[in-house]
C-alpha cells in the first residue's frame, strides 16, 4: 500500500464491490482507511478489477482518481497481468492451451454461444495443466480478455467445470469455489515502477 494503490487479499463469499446485502470488500476497506487515517470525509478507492464472490485472490484498488484513470488504462490496453489457479472437474486432453470463446452474459450468469450472436463478447485465456489426479487438475490460468464469469463459463462449457461451481456444473456446491487469483503485475500509475504480487492457495488436499 502506498499513496496511490492498494493491493488487497480477497477471501471466498465476500463480494469485491456494490454489496446488496452484507459487507463488500472494498466497504470494509473503505471504512478501516477512514478510521486509520481518522478522515472526517468520505475516503477515495475504487477496484480496479473484479473478484467473483465465491472466488478467492489479489484485487487491486485505486486511492485517487487519478491513480484509477492510469490502472483502468492499462486494464483496456491488457497491460495488467492475471493469473489464477484453479482445480477442475476431469483430466484434460491438452495440457497446454488457448481457449477462445463468445461469451454472453446474462443474469448473474455467462453462457458460451455462436461467434455470430451480435452481443457476445469475445472471451480468450491461456491455461497450462500443474498436476492431475483422482479425475482432478491444477491448471494455472493467465487471462488475456476480463469478461464476466469467465473462467468458470469457458472451462464449463468444455465439460471441465471449476471444483464447487454449482452454477457452472460442477458436481459439488461450494461457497467459495476452487479457484483463486494468485499473481497481478502492472505498472506503478505514478513511479512506473513494474509492481507484481504473488498470494498463493494451497490445493494439495485435491493431490
Amino acid at each position: 500500500m502506498d499513496n496511490h494503490l492498494l493491493v488487497v487479499k480477497k477471501k471466498g463469499d465476500l463480494l469485491t464491490q456494490n454489496a446488496e446485502s452484507g459487507p463488500s470488500l472494498e466497504e470494509l476497506l473503505k471504512k478501516e482507511l477512514k478510521n486509520k487515517l481518522q478522515k472526517k470525509g468520505e475516503v477515495f478507492l475504487h477496484c480496479v478489477h473484479r473478484i467473483d464472490k465465491s472466488v478467492s485472490g489479489l484485487v487491486l484498488f485505486a486511492k485517487t482518481s487519478k491513480a484509477l484513470s492510469r490502472l483502468n488504462e492499462q486494464i483496456r490496453e491488457k497491460k495488467i497481468v492475471r493469473k489464477y489457479l484453479a482445480v477442475i472437474e476431469g483430466i484434460l486432453e491438452k495440457k497446454e492451451d488457448i481457449l477462445e470463446h463468445f461469451l454472453l452474459r446474462g443474469d448473474y450468469q455467462t453462457k458460451a454461444v455462436s461467434s455470430e450472436n451480435s452481443e457476445a463478447k469475445k472471451a480468450v485465456l491461456q491455461y497450462r495443466v500443474l498436476k492431475e489426479k483422482n479425475n482432478f487438475s491444477l491448471i494455472e490460468i493467465t487471462l488475456l480478455t476480463g469478461r464476466y464469469h469467465q473462467i468458470r463459463a469457458q472451462f464449463s462449457s468444455i465439460g471441465h467445470p471449476v471444483y464447487g461451481d454449482k452454477k457452472y456444473n460442477s458436481k459439488k456446491d461450494l461457497k467459495e469455489i476452487a479457484l483463486h487469483g494468485y499473481f497481478l503485475e502492472f505498472c506503478h500509475p505514478v513511479t512506473k515502477e513494474t509492481l507484481s504480487f504473488e498470494w498463493h492457495k494451497d490445493f494439495e488436499d485435491f493431490f
